[in-house]
């Protein structure tokens, strides 16, 4: 087969799922082109962690051409899809300077990821925004840091009580998380850096529109990690929900009624919605899209009436599968091996099958809560499991030493956060334009798919 007559393949999406699909056709007889809006594979796990000023980006975000650079068979483009023309078998994307792209395949695989969700209350991104990029975890780093210059600075008593109050909206891991950190930012962190205001005197709450802290974990788990929580200052609300919003508050609909908090910090970590590229995808096939907008698939990943086309990670709806990195990966290995397996003419589809290597999430320094292997572990044990599982997925020795070597370093020896860095324009940009984006938060692909 010459060069020119080889099959090609055009991957949309860098993350977990998009990567997986390039790498696993590293040797086979194709030519792959991934298509993402960032130069770099996220590993979306460890966000939370560059907006608390523990890991640099640099450590999880390994840049992709240098991810796929020993794979001769693959390129990476920096562009945003725009179109996917299906009958032409032509992805259409635009480069960073506007330039037009159009990109043919023979087989497309769209892994765009998922975005913010705020449940039709959209107007709520510029004040309580979320984390799925490097930038929204830079943003969320700028507005924690300045919420504690701002109290250093505050002579009125209420103002410095509003500037000291954060609020989380979603008690999943990832609200879980984040929560923690500030609490530990708070408590541990930052009571000797500051002189004119006692960071002890911070107010966290987590609010949970369901019954339970991280709800798809199991009872023991959720007790756990409440409690954990609890002992580390943070007010969890279960029950509660964001009803309304402005620069300066935020009103919760709570088992009581209704209850207005004064807060300069609102973070967002409630739900997901689904890349528009998922519902492009199902206008042009027919196909169903859930609540989240996810697009139903075939059990092989194609999606309806083009076997040409699949669709995999946080964008589709799958055997009810979680929106979460290990789905993502494992449909992106087998789409893969489904690719090789067509070339070679084997027509033969097994559909795919997900294997669950169980949950995890961490609470703070020494706490976590882990399901796997049909057993359930708390404390130091499930934050030591977590640890040794996102290191093991992290991409390259040196992230993964440079990882362990930054927790090392600022969570047992130090008890500092290396990575808190703040300038002036950035704090002034943050006091007045607000913590979050002032667009809506309607993006293409993200990176977890």
């Amino acid at each position: 087969m010459s060069e020119e007559q080889r099959h090609r393949v055009v991957v949309v999406g860098g993350g977990f799922g998009g990567l997986n699909v390039t790498k696993a056709l590293a040797h086979a007889d194709v030519d792959v082109t991934v298509v993402d809006r960032t130069n770099h594979h996220l590993f979306q796990p460890l966000l939370y962690q560059v907006a608390a000023g523990i890991l640099p980006p640099g450590l999880i975000a390994p840049a992709l051409r240098g991810v796929i650079r020993k794979q001769k068979n693959a390129r990476a483009l920096l562009a945003e899809v725009t179109d996917l023309d299906l009958d032409a078998h032509v992805v259409r994307a635009s480069g960073p300077d506007g330039r037009p792209l159009e990109l043919p395949y023979d087989t497309l695989v769209v892994a765009g990821g998922a975005t913010h969700s705020y449940f039709g209350r959209d107007e709520f991104a510029r004040y309580a925004p979320g984390m799925k990029t490097v930038e929204d975890a830079r943003h969320l780093r700028d507005q924690i840091l300045l919420a504690f210059e701002m109290a250093e600075l505050a002579t009125d008593p209420q103002e410095r009580a509003e500037w000291l109050t954060f609020v989380v909206i979603g008690a999943g891991p990832t609200g879980v998380e984040l929560v923690g950190q500030v609490a530990e930012l708070a408590h541990t962190v930052l009571p000797q850096d500051y002189r004119a205001v006692d960071t002890h005197e911070a107010r966290i709450l987590l609010l949970e529109g369901a019954g339970a802290v991280v709800p798809p974990f199991a009872p023991k788990l959720q007790r756990y990690t409440q409690g954990r929580l609890e002992a580390m200052g943070v007010e969890v609300r279960l029950h509660s929900l964001a009803v309304g919003m402005d620069g300066e508050s935020v009103t919760l609909k709570g088992p009581d009624g209704e209850e207005t908090i004064r807060t300069r910090t609102r973070i967002w970590a409630a739900g997901v919605q689904a890349s528009p590229l998922a519902a492009q995808l199902a206008e042009r096939t027919g196909a169903g899209t859930d609540r989240a907008g996810r697009i139903e698939v075939n059990p092989d990943c194609t999606v309806p009436g083009r076997p040409e086309v699949f669709a995999i990670g946080d964008m589709v709806s799958l055997d009810g599968l979680p929106g979460v990195a290990q789905p993502a990966m494992q449909e992106g290995k087998y789409v893969g091996k489904l690719i090789k397996a067509r070339l070679a003419g084997d027509e033969r589809t097994a559909p795919f099958h997900y294997f669950d290597k169980g949950s995890m999430a961490t609470i703070g320094h020494r706490a976590a809560v882990a399901d796997a292997f049909g057993m359930r572990f708390t404390g130091v044990l499930g934050y030591t499991m977590w640890g040794f599982v996102h290191v093991l997925y992290l991409i390259g020795w040196g992230n993964r030493l440079g990882t362990v070597y930054t927790w090392a370093r600022a969570l047992t020896f130090s008890h500092s956060r290396g990575h808190r860095i703040i300038t002036f324009e950035q704090a002034h940009e943050r006091a007045f334009r607000g913590p979050g984006p002032v667009e809506a938060p309607v993006r293409g692909p993200s990176r977890a798919g």
